[in-house]
């Protein structure tokens, strides 16, 4: 087996949680007394700006009459930022919010084969220890070998500095590794790094340009909850586990891309 290694991203990937951070996104807004709101349409448009700071710096600047109150932008965006985030965890932990399809068995499955498995994801290891906890009862760290996050790269997708990052360390290669993700940003960041990528859509993501990207589907898939795949060939499985990730590895090193083989195609609900 080539594969060694699967790095994950977090948010929208391995649960769907953009819902809840654009309602915690309104909810600080209206702690701070701001004027602000994100409907879904706005929030749709926003993540193509990866980061929740980012996104506020680009929005106050768009607001003149706010910005020309607030004395220092960069303190006013981190409390910002800071109550949205505690708005976030709180209702990650009161919502029951779940695993995406197939993320729990691919990990279990990873595990049991000893390959080595990593985060790289744009918010804080705050909210990943709560996701986590919250989803699987277990630190995080017990799962995963090595774990990049906001708290030590700044760097946001598609700068691929969190995939080199969690390479580094997880002391692997880019071409044995496969990278999950759920957003163009994530994917180009991914790509960018070296690495092949499955991507599993939401409603925030089903039409953004995946080129690239080996596989994308609407999920993981379990044994029986099989996904719809609109891009990518899947070797006749139904559902993402390490055999099929293998084989997309071996396919790339192995450089058989003129042996043409059929892409699947169908539409994602």
């Amino acid at each position: 087996m080539k594969l060694k290694g699967i790095i994950f991203d977090v948010d929208g990937t391995m649960a769907d949680t953009e819902e809840v951070h654009r309602q915690a996104f309104n909810r600080a807004f209206q702690e701070f007394d701001l004027s602000w709101h994100w409907s879904k349409t706005d929030y749709y448009k926003l993540l193509f700006i990866s980061g929740g700071k980012e996104r506020f710096k680009i929005c106050l600047n768009e607001d003149k009459e706010l910005k020309s109150k607030v004395k220092d932008p960069g303190l006013f965006i981190k409390d910002l930022h800071k109550c949205k985030s505690d708005h976030y965890r709180e209702m990650l932990a009161t919502d029951h919010i779940q695993l995406r399809p197939g993320v729990k068995r691919l990990i279990d499955e990873a595990q049991n084969k000893g390959l080595r498995l990593g985060i790289a994801t744009s918010s804080c290891l705050a909210n990943l220890n709560t996701l986590i906890n919250t989803t699987l009862n277990i630190d995080p760290k017990e799962i995963f070998n090595t774990i990049v996050s906001s708290d030590n790269v700044t760097d946001k997708k598609p700068s691929p500095v969190a995939y080199q990052c969690a390479l580094a360390g997880l002391g692997l290669d880019p071409e044995t590794c496969v990278a999950i993700e759920d957003t163009r940003n994530g994917n180009m960041a991914a790509l960018s790094a070296g690495l092949q990528t499955i991507i599993t859509t939401h409603a925030y993501t089903t039409d953004n340009d995946f080129t690239g990207a080996s596989i994308v589907a609407n999920h993981l898939g379990e044994p029986d909850n099989a996904f719809k795949v609109a891009q990518g060939y899947t070797y006749d499985k139904s559902f993402v586990d390490v055999e099929l990730l293998d084989n997309i590895i071996c396919h790339n090193l192995d450089d058989t891309s003129d042996f043409g083989l059929p892409e699947i195609a169908s539409n994602i609900n």
